[in-house]
């Protein structure tokens, strides 16, 4: 299986993204979930509100608020 991060659909051109994705994949959601609590500041900074968390096409939780405030 593989995770990857995504972001709401209105953040996609602010973020820089390549579709929805922001990041993956990741072997695990464990990775995932690491990846993400070193680089959540920085997509925060780049304009990316929120990420959802997805196995695959299945959602695993969010959107997530990143942010810090």
């Amino acid at each position: 299986m593989a995770w990857y991060w995504r972001a709401k659909p209105e953040f996609e051109a602010i973020a820089g993204v390549d579709g929805l994705t922001v990041s993956g994949p990741f072997d695990t959601q464990a990775a995932a979930e690491h990846w993400l609590t070193g680089t959540f500041e920085a997509l925060a900074d780049r304009g990316v509100q929120a990420v959802s968390l997805y196995e695959e096409d299945r959602l695993v939780y969010g959107p997530m608020n990143l942010d810090a405030g």
